[in-house]
């Protein structure tokens, strides 16, 4: 198993984050995430608030065969709110192994305490880099706010996520085979840089680094041309950081590595919606 220390600085200062190559077990999941085994919702939300047990959820998910293999949860500088806080769950069948280079997950998101709706969606995590990219459009995005009767919903929530895995299976397969020329990795590459930095073509200063540097590798298995390896090259770059650039002053600068789990969220599904957009368009 990595050490914490290797992982933390992927998530804010606050956020307490676990990943392993080996399935966590419940004590292991306790000591880095408690609020997943929250017994109850926070002392502050209301009767109308409904307790969504995320324990219970995964030991459901476990008699199906899908296993933990990272959390992540945020602190609170309330005291006694820490138990309560929103956390991430990213779980992997068991029986998928390492044998292919990724493999799918369903990712879980929640707290109780108010700060986020239950969600499910569908992930594909690589091996080879430990990058977790999120599915966008393609998949079902599963809300389920904190009222009313919910357990049918969480389960029947969980069971679509599962079954959109065979069409982001067969995404992947046509990314993989479809070659860019070096214009369109540049083209993916300045679609990602706007999406990390905003539009800057009405007059804004330029973004503290170029496509090329999004587009540059990092490893030999990311040399390729295909929209796959593209899409992996500009993920890592643009959400790991460690690239030089210039401030609006000029001064010399290391692009930040993106801290937040709901900004890594977002924006790993809007790298997917834009891999997918190009996808369509090479058809």
């Amino acid at each position: 198993m990595q050490s914490h220390s290797a992982l933390a600085t992927r998530f804010a200062n606050s956020t307490h984050v676990l990943r392993s190559a080996l399935p966590l077990s419940e004590e292991q999941m306790r000591l880095a995430a408690p609020s997943i085994f929250a017994g109850a919702k926070h002392a502050s939300r209301s009767e109308r608030y409904t307790y969504i047990p995320t324990i219970d959820v995964l030991r459901g998910l476990a008699r199906e065969g899908f296993e933990a293999f990272m959390v992540a949860q945020g602190r609170s500088r309330i005291e006694g709110k820490t138990e309560y806080t929103k956390h991430m769950v990213r779980l992997r069948h068991g029986r998928q192994g390492t044998v292919l280079p990724e493999a799918n997950e369903i990712i879980l998101i929640n707290s109780h305490d108010g700060a986020s709706s239950y969600q499910m969606l569908a992930g594909v995590f690589r091996f080879v880099c430990c990058n977790g990219l999120v599915v966008g459009q393609i998949a079902n995005d599963i809300r389920i706010p904190h009222k009313g009767d919910v357990q049918h919903e969480v389960i029947d929530g969980a069971f679509r996520v599962l079954e959109d895995f065979r069409v982001v299976d067969e995404s992947v397969h046509e990314m993989k085979a479809l070659e860019l020329k070096p214009e369109e990795q540049h083209a993916f590459a300045a679609g990602a840089l706007a999406l990390r930095y905003g539009d800057r073509s009405d007059g804004q200063p330029p973004a503290p680094i170029t496509r090329e540097q999004l587009n540059e590798v990092r490893r030999p298995e990311d040399a390729g041309a295909s929209l796959w390896d593209t899409f992996q090259r500009v993920q890592e770059n643009m959400l790991r950081g460690g690239l030089q650039g210039r401030t609006v002053q000029g001064r010399r600068m290391r692009t930040r590595e993106v801290a937040s789990i709901d900004r890594g969220i977002g924006l790993n599904r809007a790298l997917w919606v834009l891999a997918e957009e190009m996808r369509r368009l090479k058809h």
